[in-house]
């Protein structure tokens, strides 16, 4: 999740459906019965993001919500006519084991809390989508690992990015490489933030900081950019406002080495406006600029192409493709395996900032 959302939700607003249906929708019963979700926490993107889009998706819906703020309760069931017997606490949340009204809990938690509920929901023998960063630790990541493969469910990892046909085409050339050997990648996400409130962003304990929030996106990207996994990080931290930034950074870099050769450079700041994925090449280069927006997504390429694919809901989208994956019991774009790469990496990172030393990761 980003800090970006309140704004760029404000401005652009939520279009009514969406577009560019892939070939696996067509797998689908169009008169099967959707998938009931359940939102774990009702925060800012529960609220203004994930439950709007569930009103766009053709193969889930809203059915069930968790929330430990009662006074947001009659709201919710007024707006999306939730019933009494699909409202939990996060006390009670083992019940929805129980409900058939429900299929999937999706953990929109702070990232610090994702594996205590992740397990949670896996427990209840439903299907579990967890937002991104999947956890604080690789550690965490593989229990929750263990537990949906313990209780047979299957795992999503919500990274909307790589669902979006743009993108889609930047890692569909990792593999294909139209313009040779890949040989620099350039990764960087950030906005000014004036001055932030006080929220789990900025509190370590509950994950905050700049890789478990925006940085992510640029890892990821680089990641799925080159087709590779890297085999060392050296990374940078730093903090130009330490009366905001008390536990946490406000701007890293990281170079990521990877076995072609290829270096990716990811920045990633909470001072500093930048949004692009930039792929050079032996014979040419091409980028996504915005790379991660919400919608916008677009690029070009040096002998001119334009990557401008659009679609109006990135997590209607993502959420139906999950969804589909669970009726047609086929992989899922991103599952946890997915996810527990991304961190494993940001462990290191932070290791590397922190001991001034390059990181192996082989």
């Amino acid at each position: 999740m980003s800090l970006n959302r309140r704004t760029f939700i404000r401005n652009i607003g939520l279009a009514a459906g969406y577009s560019l249906i892939p070939s696996q929708y067509l797998l689908a019963n169009s008169s099967e019965k959707k998938l009931g979700v359940c939102l774990v926490a009702l925060g800012n993107y529960s609220t203004t993001v994930l439950a709007p889009a569930l009103q766009l998706t053709k193969h889930c819906k809203l059915t069930g919500i968790v929330t430990g703020t009662p006074s947001k309760i009659p709201i919710w069931q007024q707006k999306y006519g939730i019933p009494d017997k699909n409202v939990y606490n996060y006390e009670t949340m083992d019940r929805i084991a129980n409900n058939p009204d429900i299929d999937v809990i999706y953990i929109v938690l702070p990232t610090g809390l994702h594996a205590k509920y992740a397990i949670k929901a896996a427990n209840t023998g439903k299907h579990v989508w967890c937002e991104k960063p999947m956890a604080k630790t690789e550690e965490e990541c593989q229990s929750i690992i263990n537990a949906c493969q313990k209780n047979k469910v299957k795992l999503a990892i919500g990274y909307r990015m790589q669902h979006e046909p743009n993108t889609q085409k930047v890692i569909q050339w990792a593999s294909t490489k139209p313009y040779g050997k890949i040989k620099t990648v350039h990764a960087e996400i950030g906005y000014y933030v004036g001055n932030p409130k006080k929220s789990w962003r900025l509190d370590a304990k509950l994950g905050g900081g700049t890789m478990y929030d925006l940085g992510v996106y640029s890892l990821n990207a680089a990641r799925y950019a080159t087709g590779e996994e890297p085999i060392s990080v050296v990374a940078e931290q730093m903090t130009t406002r330490p009366n905001i930034f008390t536990e946490t950074d406000e701007t890293t870099h990281f170079t990521l080495e990877f076995p072609s050769g290829a270096i990716a450079y990811g920045k990633t700041s909470l001072g500093h406006d930048m949004h692009r994925l930039h792929v050079d090449a032996a014979n040419g280069w091409y980028q996504l600029q915005p790379f991660s927006m919400y919608s916008g997504v677009k690029g070009t390429t040096s002998d001119g192409k334009q990557l401008n694919t659009y679609i109006a809901n990135q997590q209607a989208k993502q959420m139906d493709d999950d969804a589909l994956s669970i009726i047609n019991n086929t992989d899922m774009i991103v599952p946890g395996e997915e996810g527990i790469k991304d961190i494993r990496i940001v462990e290191a990172i932070y290791k590397s900032a922190k001991t001034k030393h390059k990181i192996s990761l082989t």
